[in-house]
C-alpha cells in the first residue's frame, strides 16, 4: 500500500519519532512549570533577561547531573529534585584534600548514594 505522505520513515519509526517530540517537549514543560520560567511580572527587560538567564544555566547544569546520576532513563524534576536535594553537605579540608561529606535523610539513602556515585565517575 503507498503511503499518503511524503516521508521516506517506515511505519514503526512514525510511533518513534512522536516519543522522542513528546521527550523533548517535556523539557519545556519541566522549564515552564517547576523552574519558573512561566513568565515574569517586571517591565525590567534587562533583569528579566538575567532571571531567565539564570533559570536556563542552572537547568542545564541540573539536567547533567541527573543524566549523569541515571543514565539509562530520563528522570523530572518534579518527582527527582526532592530525593536528591534530601542531604546536607559539608566540605572539609586535611592535609591538603578536600573532602565533601553528604549527610542523607531520605528513604531511599543507598539509591541516591549510587546516584551521587554515578555523578562523581562522570565528571
Amino acid at each position: 500500500m503507498p503511503s499518503r505522505t511524503n516521508t521516506d520513515y517506515r511505519l514503526e519509526a512514525i510511533g518513534q519519532l512522536y516519543r522522542d517530540c513528546a521527550d523533548c517537549e517535556n523539557g519545556f514543560d519541566e522549564l515552564k512549570n517547576q523552574w519558573g520560567w512561566g513568565g515574569y511580572t517586571t517591565h525590567d527587560l534587562e533583569r528579566c533577561n538575567l532571571s531567565a538567564r539564570a533559570v536556563a544555566l542552572i537547568y542545564n547544569w541540573w539536567s547533567w547531573s541527573v543524566r549523569l546520576a541515571h543514565p539509562k532513563t530520563r528522570l523530572e524534576a518534579i518527582t527527582i529534585r526532592p530525593m536528591l536535594l534530601s542531604g546536607v553537605a559539608r566540605l572539609t579540608h586535611h592535609a591538603g584534600q578536600s573532602r565533601l561529606l553528604l549527610t542523607l535523610s531520605h528513604a531511599a539513602g543507598d539509591q541516591i548514594k549510587s546516584m551521587i556515585t554515578n555523578i562523581r565517575k562522570g565528571l
